[in-house]
């Protein structure tokens, strides 16, 4: 056990792409049937994996997950080791790429996650999954991505199709509420200042989008965690449903890397996640879903 931890800590030490690359490495390629790079929109050429688990049946649920990278750099690629842990509990994970600044700037590259999410419902069905049990998942950036789908209904409408396809979304560690925008990228990336206000996810609550998780490390010095507690706030407020947790001694990119089979142990990230899934995915409703709550992960002794 002492090996163990020591070699945890060790991983939890490296940079967060080195970390991803180790991650990468040690994922196992058994377990899950894997469809590399499928083209999910014509006129861009965007491409997307699909890890499906082999004894998933054929109606298993489906999460979407957007990789984060501040919306200028990342690819599907680089997360081998998400796709692997979610295809492990029976899950359908669809990794899309989508445009990043500077060759893209807002709204466009959330009008190429919708697509995907689109397509994704058009033709999971062919990988194993339901169409009906769709879930959005995104960590950082990817986050925002994901909860700007799931609190905008306007990007699935325009994209063809419809924020009720979203049985839940599950956020790590992202941007909800960050103005005022005064890093020069950001603000060229959001732009024009007076249309910031319906750039941030806050301001599209509603009370009426699908339910959301939101998990966010403690020690997290990229994104404060205001971003979490604000969207927490905003949705409880709004009588929607959301729960809330938070990881004391998490960082901001370990909150991810601890969803990896291998580091699953170190917090129930994971755990969360997968319960989650099954929960707001049986039958027509998440009624077994609490309105709102908030938890505060102790680690087991």
């Amino acid at each position: 056990m002492r090996v163990l931890l020591l070699a945890l800590a060790s991983l939890l030490a490296l940079s967060a792409c080195s970390s991803q690359q180790f991650l990468n490495a040690t994922a196992s390629g058994s377990g899950y049937t894997l469809s590399q790079n499928v083209v999910y929109d014509d006129t861009t050429g965007l491409k997307l994996d699909i890890y499906s688990p082999q004894n998933g049946g054929n109606n298993a649920p489906v999460v979407v997950f957007f990789f984060g990278g501040r919306w200028s750099e990342g690819d599907k690629e680089q997360f081998k080791f998400v796709g692997q842990a979610l295809a492990a509990r029976g899950f359908v994970a669809v990794i899309p790429n989508y445009r990043l600044y500077p060759r893209v700037r807002y709204p466009d590259f959330l009008n190429d996650c919708a697509r995907a999410v689109v397509w994704t419902h058009s033709h999971v069905g062919s990988y194993g999954g339901s169409a009906n049990r769709i879930v959005l998942m995104g960590h950082s950036s990817g986050a925002y991505n994901a909860a700007m789908l799931a609190l905008d209904p306007e990007f699935l409408v325009q994209a063809g199709g419809n924020r009720n396809w979203v049985r839940g979304m599950i956020g790590l560690a992202g941007p909800y509420d960050f103005l005022p925008i005064t890093d020069p990228d950001l603000r060229d990336l959001f732009g024009p200042p007076e249309t910031f206000d319906r750039t941030q996810p806050v301001f599209h609550v509603d009370g009426n989008a699908p339910p959301l998780m939101l998990m966010h490390g403690g020690k997290d010095e990229t994104i404060d965690i205001r971003n979490t507690n604000n969207l927490y706030d905003r949705v409880k407020r709004a009588g929607g449903m959301v729960e809330k947790t938070i990881y004391p001694d998490l960082t901001h990119s370990r909150i991810l890397d601890v969803t990896a089979v291998r580091l699953q142990s170190y917090a129930d990230v994971m755990n969360k996640i997968d319960s989650f899934v099954r929960r707001v995915t049986v039958g027509n409703a998440p009624t077994s879903m609490q309105p709102s709550s908030i938890q505060t992960y102790v680690p087991p002794k």
